[in-house]
């Protein structure tokens, strides 16, 4: 009988053995070293940060060695890159533990966040061209909804034949981004208010106010009123499901944890953005090359992390996040990066180019007419990503020769 009792109270004191003080210290210690090792292009990035803004001068004063130039390049090139990715790589996780439709909000603002960065220091350089704004927007909507897209359909009907999206959150992105595209950057090219290609300080005020009210609009709908919109029918069936198994793969770490990481990078980033814009002006002006390239070059390593993600989602089946990226990403250049570069000239007093050239206005055309083309069914396939990849080589081919 003793002996039962012992049995027993073991068994309602619990389950096996306690853990020791000494277990608990080497998980506490196991967790603090995976956690210092997954951060570690921070450290990096932080040592780049105080090295440029300490002697910066000093590193970027003579660019014309091969050598050096190329040095100085690559290594900017590549902090702005890890920073970039370990911003999405904490969106993701917030991602993970929000569902969607916001992770994929999340993940849109942190690399709307990065673009304009970018843009902002590329334009205040002093030798800034004051079209580079409008060739950057410019080449993030050719890159997103011509190359990405393309791919990301290329590869999805390569491997699957066809995908599924809800096709009425594609709409409602396709009905934003039109109106918005075609004021924000053909528009400036027919008004008489001005004599070049941009609007008036009357008219960008205006302009600001109505793209973000129309913005935080379409965030109601995507957030609150009409979410269903934004996922696809299997997801919205088992949707708590599919993000529990996500958020189990991610690190056991808390928002607070994951938000003030992402700050941390963004706010690396914004120290570094001018840095990088020094070598990508001198790589224009050396080569004799269009301005144009400064733009896509500026477009192309912005979009790198975002483009990553969505292509991995549809090589993973996930058609319906691909859109809400990719999508969500051109809605938010038109929506938010052109009123913040408005508003930039406004209160730098820079004139602000945002009027395309007619061989620019057709491929927008084009563009946009064949998005909606595209996004008129709700299964896609192979040919639709190639008439994408198309016109995004003819655009690589403008960039060259007109």
């Amino acid at each position: 009988m003793p002996r039962r009792k012992r049995v027993d109270g073991r068994r309602r004191s619990g389950a096996g053995p306690r853990p020791t003080p000494g277990g608990e210290m080497t998980t506490i210690k196991m967790r603090a070293a995976a956690t210092l090792k997954a951060e570690w292009p921070l450290y990096f990035n932080v040592a780049t940060a105080v090295a440029f803004v300490t002697g910066g001068q000093h590193l970027l004063e003579d660019l014309s060695h091969p050598v050096r130039f190329a040095l100085v390049l690559t290594w900017l090139v590549l902090v702005v890159l890890f920073s970039a990715f370990a911003v999405v790589r904490h969106a993701e996780q917030l991602a993970a533990k929000l569902g969607e439709p916001f992770g994929t909000l999340i993940l849109t603002l942190a690399v709307t966040g990065i673009e304009v960065t970018i843009l902002f220091a590329t334009m205040s350089t002093g030798t800034g061209s004051a079209t580079i704004a409008r060739d950057t927007l410019f080449a993030i909507v050719m890159i997103v909804l011509n190359g990405l897209v393309g791919l990301t359909l290329l590869i999805g009907g390569l491997r699957y034949r066809e995908q599924d999206y809800n096709l009425q959150g594609a709409s409602a992105f396709l009905a934003v981004i039109l109106p918005l595209a075609v004021i924000g950057l053909v528009l400036p090219s027919f008004t008489r208010s001005t004599p070049d290609q941009s609007f008036s300080p009357l008219q960008a005020s205006v302009w600001i106010v109505v793209s973000v009210a129309l913005y935080a609009v379409f965030l109601a709908i995507q957030n609150v009123r009409h979410r269903a919109f934004f996922q696809s029918a299997e997801s919205s069936a088992n949707g708590s499901t599919n993000d529990t198994a996500t958020a189990a793969k991610t690190v056991a770490r808390g928002s607070a944890y994951h938000t003030i990481l992402l700050v941390t990078h963004i706010l690396l980033l914004v120290l570094l953005a001018k840095q990088i814009a020094v070598p990508i002006e001198f790589t224009i002006r050396v080569f004799g090359a269009p301005v144009a390239l400064a733009g896509f070059l500026v477009a192309a390593l912005v979009l790198a992390p975002e483009a990553l993600t969505a292509l991995r989602a549809a090589f993973a089946n996930d058609l319906q996040r691909s859109v809400n990226i990719l999508l969500g990403s051109a809605l938010a250049t038109i929506g938010l990066t052109i009123p913040a570069v408005l508003a930039f000239g406004l209160l730098a007093d820079r004139n602000i180019v945002l009027g395309l050239e007619p061989v620019d206005m057709t491929m927008l055309a084009l563009t946009l007419l064949q998005s909606t083309m595209t996004f008129t069914s709700s299964r896609t396939n192979v040919l639709l990503g190639a008439v994408h990849l198309l016109l995004f080589s003819v655009y690589l081919l403008l960039i060259f020769q007109r």
